[in-house]
């Protein structure tokens, strides 16, 4: 094939149509597994930050605060009583970018455990989120802590938990998702 303007602009645009072809079949092909591990992966975390033997409401979405974002919240009950919640939370502050956190809450409020569904922080540090804010050492853990008589805030800011080792940003964006979902628990069991 000589090398002319159009037969580079035929060979780039068959390239690029096949390219695209191509994409778009992968996408169909793994849509729906991709949705469907993601939905697995949340049912896991909810079971795992509330206690056993809970029926879990199907989940709602909640406005906290007047941000455009919903935070979605799945109340739990115990033989017909309220028994805390699970809330998916988020935050967008995070080094680098987005947090997506469930948090479990039993019924006054208190944080009953966590886990991170997606985070892309810096390995090492940041994405160390998972394990530190469990450690009983210092003021790590949030878990059994309460915003009614603790300031989910790190210690640098004047709160009451102790910021990850050279993350403090993510620390940050950890808490405020926190501080997010404990304002959906609080604001969907008063009602």
């Amino acid at each position: 094939m000589k090398s002319t303007l159009t037969n580079m602009v035929l060979s780039l645009g068959t390239i690029t149509i096949v390219a695209a072809a191509l994409l778009a079949g992968v996408y169909s092909v793994t849509k729906e597994p991709i949705e469907e591990a993601n939905r697995q992966k949340t049912t896991e975390a909810i079971a795992a930050v509330l206690p056993e033997g809970v029926e879990i409401a199907e989940g709602q979405e909640v406005i906290v605060g007047g941000e455009s974002r919903p935070v979605t919240i799945y109340t739990a009950t115990k033989d017909g009583q309220p028994a805390g919640a699970a809330v998916e939370s988020y935050s967008l502050d995070g080094f680098s970018g987005e947090i997506n956190i469930i948090y479990g809450f039993d019924a006054e409020g208190t944080v009953t455990g966590f886990e991170v569904i997606q985070q892309a922080e810096t390995p090492g540090l940041g994405a160390k989120m998972n394990d530190w804010f469990r450690m009983t050492e210092g003021r790590r853990s949030i878990i059994g802590l309460n915003s009614s008589a603790n300031n989910l805030t790190v210690s640098k800011d004047g709160g009451d938990v102790d910021a990850i080792t050279a993350a403090t940003i993510t620390s940050r964006a950890f808490l405020d998702a926190l501080r997010r979902a404990d304002a959906a628990f609080r604001q969907t069991t008063a009602n």
